[in-house]
This record gives structure tokens, sequence and C-alpha cells, in this order.
């Protein structure tokens, strides 16, 4: 298998990998054993993860039925992980047709899945890229195909950047995206948080032999990642609080996972 640029990839199997742990946990198969085994000892530690993870998914299809109901017509979804229908673009193209989608993520198993799902008509794409790497996503011409930064575009990052360490600066990496953005803009995104629990160490821990660990932050470290948007009600709330289109599952007090939608309006 070859990156974009023609560079050959290593898929690395024998460690837990984060979007293939979110597929075993949302029900999917495209996870290895090890996969299967983290995401376990992670439900033993946390056994509301099982509903965060549906939860956070149903937030992700709410925002992005709420971008396209406020016009935009382009998403940048970074830390895309596996295909999980319906997907970002499936959503927002039964909604409006001509919107356009492009996926990045870091794990080449993703990209092929992604390729083997995706239409060839210049609508959608995914990338192989490294959300710490910010400025080349922007710049990959295969985004640039896709997405163009001369109109308002929806970036989500929903649960990637719990994945990021303090030492990486995701706050730089945030900005880094939101400049690059226009007015009009939107953010989503979504973070895992201990704030619902007494201890949480045991379950991050689980991600410390897996290819990226598992960084929880507080809702004031999460709304950090806002700076220059304005949030749009009902503001940074559990997921399955924000804008709810049923009844919240019950236990979803406990979910730990933190989510909004901001605009960029200069």
């Amino acid at each position: 298998m070859t990156q974009d640029g023609g560079r050959a990839v290593h898929i690395d199997t024998s460690k837990p990998h984060p979007a293939r742990i979110y597929d075993y946990l949302l029900g999917g198969k495209d996870n290895y054993e090890v996969d299967r085994q983290a995401g376990e000892q992670l439900a033993a530690l946390a056994p509301e993860v099982w509903i965060s993870v549906r939860a956070n998914r149903a937030f992700l299809q709410r925002a992005v039925r709420y971008v396209i109901d406020s016009g935009v017509r382009q998403i940048l979804d970074i830390g895309t992980g596996l295909p999980t229908s319906p997907n970002v673009h499936e959503i927002a193209q039964k909604l409006a047709p001509d919107v356009r989608v492009a996926y990045v993520d870091n794990d080449p198993i993703v990209k092929a899945h992604g390729d083997a799902l995706l239409s060839r008509s210049g609508t959608t794409s995914i990338v192989l890229a490294d959300l710490r790497d910010p400025q080349s996503i922007v710049d990959h011409p295969e985004v640039r195909k896709v997405i163009d930064f001369g109109r308002p575009v929806a970036l989500f990052l929903v649960a990637i950047l719990h994945f990021i360490r303090d030492a990486d600066e995701p706050e730089r990496i945030v900005a880094t995206l939101r400049d690059a953005l226009p007015a009009g803009s939107f953010l989503v995104l979504s973070h895992a948080t201990g704030d619902f629990a007494d201890d949480r160490s045991e379950a991050e821990a689980v991600y410390n032999s897996a290819t990226a660990t598992m960084n929880l932050r507080s809702r004031d470290g999460v709304e950090r990642f806002f700076a220059g948007f304005d949030l749009v009600e009902p503001g940074l709330t559990q997921v399955p609080f924000w804008r709810p289109d049923t009844t919240p599952p019950d236990g979803s007090e406990e979910i730990g996972f933190y989510g909004a939608v901001a605009r960029k309006t200069a």
C-alpha cells in the first residue's frame, strides 16, 4: 500500500489503533484481536464507553445536519476513522447533493476502506495525513481538489484531539486550521473528558500500548480549542445534550464526551 505521494507505508497490526478500537466499540468488524482486547479492557474500566461512543456518533450526525442546514457545502473531516454508515458524506449529500467532503486520517487501513467506499465523482476524497502537521493537510493537493478555502468550510475534529498530547500543542494545531478557514466556516469538535468520573487514569492507560495515547481534558481545556469561534447554542455540553433529536439514553449524565459546534464570524 502507498501513501498519497507514493511512499510505502506500514500497517502495524501489533498495536491497537484508536480508529479500530472505536470501530469495535461501535460494533464494527474492521478491527483486529489486539483492538478488541483493548476495547474490552477499556469497557471493563469505564463501562459507559459503550453508550459514549454511540452518543458521540449521534452528535456527529446531528452536527452534519446542522452545518448543512446553515448553508455550508464543504466539509473537512479530520480523524474520520473507519467508515460507519451513515457516513458524513452520506448524511450531508442526502440533504444537499452538491456537498463536497474531504476525509483525513493517519491510518492506512482507514484510507483503504475509504478508497473502496468513496465515489470517483470528485465530490469526496480521503487523504492519509497526520493532524499533528495541520498545514500539510490544508496544503494537500487532494484536499485542495475537493475543498475551496475561499468559501465556508465545516471543519470536523470529532473524537480526535484527545489523541494529541499537550507536547504536540493541540491548541496550535486547531489555530492553524482555524486560520485557513474563511468567515462563515464552522468547527465541529468533540473530546473525551474525565470530568464525570472519579478516576480515569487506568482507562487512559489502555492506550499506552496503542499507536496514540489518550489525553483526557477538562471542560476548560476543551473550551480553549474554540478560540476565534463563536459557540452556537447550547454551547459546550456533553454530547447527548447537544441539540438532541431524541430523548438522551439512560446514563447520559456519565458520558465522558464534550461536544460543540462553533462559527467563525471574522
